[in-house]
């Protein structure tokens, strides 16, 4: 790396307050210091590869990302390569439709024993409600049984979870509620763990695309299924919930949504974590609900998403000597980039965590909100 390039590194750092060898927990410690090319020439991609490649460290990585994210250093770097494949790659194919469950095999089903030491007792991947919580297996209640609330479950009522993970929302709504529910995923691990442990509750879970639903149902939900989705495919998803809500039934969408309008998401992420995994933004949303449902409350809790990832982080931290049996070196650095990226990401307010409710037809007399 030559001297001109290393100092625009080191300014550029400088300007968000981080150190290239400093003593702060923030400041970064090279190893190798091609890293600095690296990241110059492949953005966001290269800086968490050579992170994984154990090319630099720091104490305290989530405030390093904070810090990047929160002064939009990656504004400052010219387009890498890999964002701008990754855009015309989007733009040409759509992927999310031609490969539905890479996802489901390349994240989800990389092991139950490691989704069960990360998250809470109920096994639930998306983000928790801290308003009156002090733990997670409390914040993961408190938004389940604000979703029931939100959508007025009743005994009785035919429900539809669409992505409905290791069915832990299954299982709450059913035991707290009485209802009778169907929950699709295209995660074999997911449906096999969720089966296994419904007992003797009126749910079960399918493995299944959404596109292939049929019948009616009182109230559907989605949580933390339509990241997945991709832009090319939010008409055909908004079209497919309403063909199967029922006249005066109730759809939740909780999604994360980002700021400004996109047809990709982040390399890393995309390469790492999320195969063709995308944020929507709030315009994407309404024009592909409009003419189709009827919005009747939008609640914004992503604040909420950084304590859940630091309650996922320090989890997996803990368990790794137990993980480390089936998992790499390389593997706990990705993961903990992954948790800790997406901590800093809602931290500085780039990413939100949406909880939407919509009706067919709009409810006569108006929505009460529910918090």
């Amino acid at each position: 790396m030559n001297k001109k390039e290393m100092q625009f590194v080191h300014d550029l750092l400088r300007s968000c307050d981080v150190e290239i060898g400093g003593t702060r927990p923030w400041d970064i410690q090279v190893h190798n210091e091609n890293v600095f090319r690296r990241v110059l020439a492949d953005g966001s991609l290269g800086l968490g590869e050579a992170y994984m490649d154990g090319w630099w460290d720091t104490e305290a990585l989530d405030t390093l990302l904070e810090r990047i994210l929160g002064n939009n250093l990656q504004s400052r770097l010219r387009l890498s390569l890999p964002l701008i494949l990754l855009g015309v790659r989007s733009w040409l194919t759509n992927r999310q439709r031609s490969r539905v469950r890479e996802v489901g095999e390349k994240h989800y089903d990389i092991g139950n024993d490691l989704y069960a030491q990360m998250l809470d007792p109920r096994m639930i991947y998306s983000c928790g409600y801290w308003r009156s919580a002090d733990t997670l297996a409390a914040a993961q209640e408190a938004k389940l049984d604000l979703i029931c609330r939100k959508i007025g479950l009743r005994e009785g009522m035919r429900v539809l979870d669409i992505g409905s993970g290791w069915g832990g929302f299954l299982k709450f709504a059913a035991e707290r509620y009485g209802v009778e529910a169907l929950g699709i995923t295209i995660s074999k691990e997911q449906m096999a763990h969720a089966n296994a442990t419904r007992g003797n509750l009126p749910i079960e879970t399918r493995l299944m695309d959404y596109m292939e639903l049929e019948g009616k149902y009182d109230r559907i939900v989605s949580i933390g299924m339509f990241e997945h989705v991709g832009y090319k495919n939010y008409d055909r998803y908004f079209k497919k919930v309403s063909s199967l809500l029922s006249d005066d039934g109730l759809f939740l969408l909780h999604t994360i949504g980002g700021n400004n309008t996109s047809r990709s998401g982040d390399p890393w992420i995309e390469k790492y974590i999320f195969p063709h995994g995308m944020l929507p933004s709030s315009g994407q949303i309404t024009a592909a609900t409009e003419g189709r449902l009827v919005t009747e409350d939008w609640h914004n809790f992503g604040s909420d998403y950084d304590k859940t990832l630091m309650a996922w982080y320090h989890n997996f931290e803990a368990s790794w000597p137990a993980l480390a049996q089936r998992y790499d070196e390389r593997f706990h650095r990705m993961w903990r980039f992954y948790l800790l990226l997406c901590a800093a990401v809602f931290r500085v307010r780039h990413a939100h965590l949406w909880q939407i409710v919509f009706s067919r037809n709009g409810i006569v007399g108006g929505y009460n909100s529910v918090r």
